[in-house]
């Protein structure tokens, strides 16, 4: 195995676990969501996760595109996020009208529900990287981090088409696409990534000592400074400051994941399943009146060993082999369909 190829795996393999790590996060963050007004160690905890676990779940998401961004993999890539998207969105939708009942939820193919905004922003950022294939590397990152400053002045609501997040998000996307492991192997060596995992650490104490007034709409991406009440014409200089913020927080997590081969590796190549199902569970316990149950530490500890035993759960390959249809639907017949429309036009 060449040295090049060895990266290339220890990258794969790094990557992954990151990918577990983050999905644990994501379920544990929407399961005390109910809860982080009433509980403030849990709204301590929210705010870390959200400082880091968005932007590096889409610098992951740009570093495995980077496989299948151009040609026949790419399409088809882009139809199947397109078929999840649709199925995903009818679901939660049909759910949410007859049994579900979330606050302030648009219905419409155009406003993605609640966490579906990944999948419509995940298309957008794929052909707006096909976009700037022939820029380099910087004029990308310069081109993305205008553009996630500049879409906050936009004068509408930022969830329709996951306009906001599809840009704010974007140089992540872009940051990941052209993520070189080996020159953070490099730079995160022992000593390096042991003060990383700390500065996390450190990061969740300084929220709880200093972060009460944090406004969490600037780290959810998904508004406009109209939204957010910064009318003023430097309100991008306040997205720059939450970038330096997110770039940190991410920068210091990073340390806390593992390089080696590990179950962990097995159940981050799974993730996608847990990412578009626990909202079918975070939703029935909501319902259930679970919550009402739920009004000190002990119980606040059994939430989050919950969120994380259900992570598990549903990354487990039974779940992939008996929901595969639907997680991962087959788009042969729509590429065989665009070949015959083909042939017969020619």
């Amino acid at each position: 195995m060449t040295r090049e190829s060895s990266l290339d795996t220890r990258g794969e393999t790094f990557f992954l676990n990151l990918r577990f790590m983050l999905i644990v996060t994501v379920f544990a963050a929407n399961a005390i969501e109910p809860l982080i007004q009433e509980m403030s160690g849990l709204h301590i905890l929210y705010q870390w996760i959200f400082s880091f676990h968005m932007p590096l779940f889409v610098l992951v998401t740009g570093y495995f595109a980077r496989s299948s961004l151009h040609g026949a993999p790419g399409r088809k890539v882009l139809l199947q996020i397109a078929l999840q998207y649709v199925i995903f969105q009818s679901l939660y939708s049909l759910l949410d009208a007859s049994l579900f009942h979330v606050n302030n939820i648009q219905h419409s193919f155009f406003a993605p529900y609640l966490l579906l905004w990944f999948l419509a922003s995940h298309i957008c950022w794929r052909l707006l990287m096909l976009g700037m294939s022939r820029w380099t590397r910087s004029a990308q990152l310069a081109f993305a981090v205008t553009a996630g400053v500049a879409v906050g002045y936009l004068q509408l609501d930022g969830i329709w088409f996951s306009i906001s997040r599809t840009f704010v998000y974007l140089p992540f996307f872009v940051i990941g696409y052209h993520f070189s492991f080996g020159a953070f192997v490099k730079l995160y060596q022992r000593y390096v990534k042991s003060i990383a995992a700390a500065a996390s650490l450190l990061l969740l104490v300084a929220i709880g000592l200093l972060g009460a007034d944090l406004p969490m709409g600037w780290l959810y991406g998904s508004m406009t400074y109209m939204q957010l009440g910064a009318h003023e014409w430097y309100a991008g200089l306040f997205r720059l400051a939450v970038y330096g913020l997110q770039f940190i927080a991410s920068l210091a997590f990073l340390g806390l994941v593992p390089y080696g081969l590990s179950r962990m590796t097995g159940l981050g190549r799974r993730t996608l399943y847990v990412f578009l199902l626990h909202g079918f569970v975070v939703r029935t316990a909501v319902i259930s009146g679970l919550y009402g149950y739920i009004g000190n530490p002990a119980g606040a500890a059994l939430l989050l060993a919950g969120a994380v035993g259900c992570t598990v759960l549903l990354a487990q390959p039974a779940v992939k082999r008996l929901l595969n249809p639907l997680v991962e639907p087959s788009v042969n017949w729509m590429i065989s369909l665009r070949r015959a429309a083909i042939r017969r036009s020619l």
